[in-house]
């Protein structure tokens, strides 16, 4: 068995129909993983809000490895405004959250939906207006601990995700 290097590993290439939307994010490391994260997995486009670090941040840029060159993304002002627009663009709008309603991830079907918009609440205070999304879902944990980190929660459900609708495209 032989570990391989990166010039060695060659990936698929292939972008979903995806869009993260960041609420008030603050950890700079939080949103270079995003971003790292995000390419690795085919997202589309990242929205951030405005108060959130940006790419000319010394620690996200350090976190994403230039992945923000790979993947489009803009700044929002007006969380409720973003979020309606997508909605009108024929987005889904998922939120990866605890409520009295959350789906576990593994049963939520993705591929019923032709856009899916993955919004992530602030680390502190979680998703700003539960009202605006669509769905929510959550991941099933077996520890005494009730959350985890974001970007943590992000790869889990771009995992579960992609590997949904990958069966769709092959």
């Amino acid at each position: 068995m032989k570990q391989l290097n990166h010039e060695e590993i060659t990936n698929n290439n292939q972008k979903f129909p995806i869009t993260i939307v960041c609420d008030a994010i603050r950890t700079p490391e939080n949103i270079g993983m995003c971003f790292r994260i995000a390419e690795s997995f085919g997202v589309s486009k990242i929205y951030l809000h405005e108060n959130s670090p940006t790419i000319e941040n010394r620690s996200v840029k350090r976190t994403a490895r230039n992945t923000f060159n790979e993947i489009s993304f803009e700044q929002y002002h007006n969380f409720s405004q973003t979020i309606d627009t997508l909605k009108k663009e024929g987005n889904s709008i998922i939120g990866i959250e605890i409520t009295d309603q959350s789906i576990n991830i593994q049963d939520f079907d993705f591929k019923n939906h032709k856009k899916i918009v993955l919004l992530l609440g602030s680390e502190r205070h979680g998703i700003k207006n539960i009202d605006l999304v669509d769905a929510t879902i959550s991941i099933p944990m077996y520890g005494r601990n009730s959350s985890m980190n974001v970007v943590h929660s992000l790869a889990i459900t771009l995992y579960e995700v992609t590997n949904q609708l990958s069966v769709i495209s092959n």
